[in-house]
């Protein structure tokens, strides 16, 4: 064996060199639906290299602080948020991704309803929910991790039934079409969807119609968590589309 090979993290390290330092962010790709539009919540960037342009909400993880914890962190001193569903993508390590030095970014995604969250950010952030499709360009590399965060979104949509959480608990079947298709950002035949739903059986039929819409009223319907979660167990559904 051969000195260098011996040579490994676990038998001869006894500091770091400043080759092995960098700093380590989180950035969060919060996304957004509001019935209409799925939208991104932005930053405005106070870094000088990219002043005026938008980020990602995110921030450097401290020395006394988990992955997780600072993600959460960043959530809630950026915006007020807490108890957010958050979920990690993937890491982000390009060499001059930062004008300031080494900085690998570790990115989280949550998908909510805009309509159950106050954002209330600090008075020298500014915040705005912009949408996704609008969003040409963004500070550092932040465009290229929106775009791996809602490719995440997009595969757990047709997982998971995160889309449910969106939907008020009585609803429409136009409704969850409509939120499929803005996420997915595809078009979905009616009759196939409707079709996929009622093979799959997960929906509730609970003997009522709309109130208070300008429209011919539809029937309403709630996802049945618990036939869900005996069907899946251990498994991997291809989920509604």
């Amino acid at each position: 064996m051969t000195t260098a090979a011996a040579q490994n993290i676990n038998t001869w390290m006894t500091h770091l060199s400043s080759e092995s330092q960098f700093h380590i962010s989180v950035d969060c790709a919060i996304f957004g639906y509001n019935g209409e539009a799925l939208k991104v919540l932005l930053m405005e960037c106070d870094f000088p290299a990219y002043k005026g342009k938008w980020s990602l909400v995110g921030d450097l993880l401290k020395q006394n602080e988990t992955i997780n914890n600072a993600a959460n962190r960043i959530l809630y001193q950026n915006t007020q948020m807490e108890n957010v569903y958050l979920e990690q993508v993937e890491s982000f390590s390009g060499i001059h991704r930062h004008p300031l030095g080494r900085v690998v970014t570790l990115a989280y995604y949550s998908l909510i309803n805009t309509s159950d969250y106050e954002i209330v950010s600090p008075t020298h952030i500014r915040l705005e929910w912009q949408n996704l499709e609008d969003i040409a360009e963004l500070a550092f590399d932040h465009k290229l991790i929106l775009s791996r965060c809602h490719m995440m979104l997009k595969k757990q949509m047709r997982l998971s039934p995160i889309a449910f959480d969106l939907l008020p608990e009585k609803f429409s079947l136009n409704q969850l079409q409509k939120l499929y298709e803005v996420v997915l950002g595809v078009g979905i035949d009616k009759r196939n969807f409707r079709r996929k739903l009622k093979n799959q059986n997960l929906l509730i039929d609970v003997d009522e119609i709309q109130c208070d819409v300008s429209h011919r009223p539809a029937k309403l319907y709630r996802f049945d968590y618990s036939k869900y979660k005996s069907i899946s167990s251990g498994n991997k559904l291809s989920f509604m589309i």
